[in-house]
């Protein structure tokens, strides 16, 4: 019996418009290994999400996405908005790649989509990972209040072919703006927390921004979820904090705090910036969070 053609879906602006020159390789890689796909392509901010929860609603079992941590985020929301089991395929194509790292997914595009043909010729199920849940969003990898919440805003606004970098030059065009620090007040399993703040992260998986190994302990399959909260500092000091940050080496550091969570609740004293997975979200002063564990098949 033939197995259904998998929903394959293309974020044309995925790494800074990358993707939509891959189209054709990653067709004929399938197409060689035996995988039927059928291409969607996606036109717009949130236009992959509804797809995705359109073609799982209407039976689709298997996901395949081929863009960065965004394209991820949306497709998340789709399956899990629908209350769908699905599974999802990740091809990494984007500009940070944080999930795809997490997951151990190789960040040469071609060998991901081999590796992930072979998988779907042989209908098997890679893992189960957690994904997180903020008010009434998921995340996959992790989600941000503050003043990073601040910079990945002024990142996704560049659209110069540097990758990665683009958010080391977004961090101090962040920082010229000036650092806020609002009132925060977190509630957790293990922890009570009131101050002025610069951040507030919370992640399931390591990395954030593509280059910053924020959270080294952090395991998308752990059940758990890794809090970091850094106190007001300078611009100074955020730059000399940032080689620490880039090789995970920032966490003895006594402005940084750091907890493993499963279900917080914060509270700040403004309406302030925020993200999921590098996606910004509107403005907002509170924010429950906890983990879903093994909430997502990954092909």
């Amino acid at each position: 019996m033939t197995s259904p053609p998998v929903s394959l879906f293309i974020n044309p602006a995925a790494g800074r418009g990358r993707t939509s020159r891959r189209i054709a390789r990653i067709e004929k890689i399938f197409n060689d290994a035996g995988v039927r796909a059928r291409l969607i392509t996606s036109r717009a901010v949130g236009d992959l999400e509804q797809q995705v929860g359109s073609q799982v609603q209407s039976g689709s079992s298997r996901i395949v996405v081929a863009g960065g941590d965004g394209s991820v985020h949306e497709a998340v929301n789709g399956i899990m908005h629908a209350r769908s089991s699905a599974a999802l395929g990740v091809i990494p194509s984007g500009t940070g790649n944080d999930f795809a790292k997490a997951c151990s997914i190789p960040l040469d595009w071609e060998q991901a989509t081999r590796l992930l043909a072979g998988r779907l010729a042989a209908n098997v199920i890679s893992l189960k990972i957690d994904l997180g849940r903020m008010n009434d969003r998921y995340f996959a990898n992790g989600a941000g209040i503050g003043f990073d919440a601040k910079v990945t805003e002024i990142a996704r606004s560049y659209r110069w072919p540097i990758g990665d970098l683009v958010y080391l030059v977004a961090i101090f065009r962040g920082m010229i703006d000036g650092i806020a620090t609002p009132g925060i007040s977190i509630a957790a399993d293990q922890i009570q927390w009131q101050g002025p703040v610069t951040l507030v992260n919370v992640c399931n998986g390591p990395w954030i921004g593509g280059m910053f190994h924020i959270a080294p302990m952090a395991d998308n399959s752990d059940g758990q979820l890794e809090l970091l909260i850094a106190d007001p500092v300078s611009r100074l000091r955020i730059v000399s904090l940032l080689p620490k940050l880039m090789r995970g080496k920032h966490l003895d550091e006594p402005e940084l705090h750091h907890a493993s969570v499963r279900h917080l609740e914060i509270a700040a004293s403004a309406p302030v910036p925020s993200h999921l997975d590098g996606e910004v979200q509107p403005l907002g002063q509170t924010f429950e969070i906890e983990i879903l564990p093994g909430a997502l098949s990954l092909l």
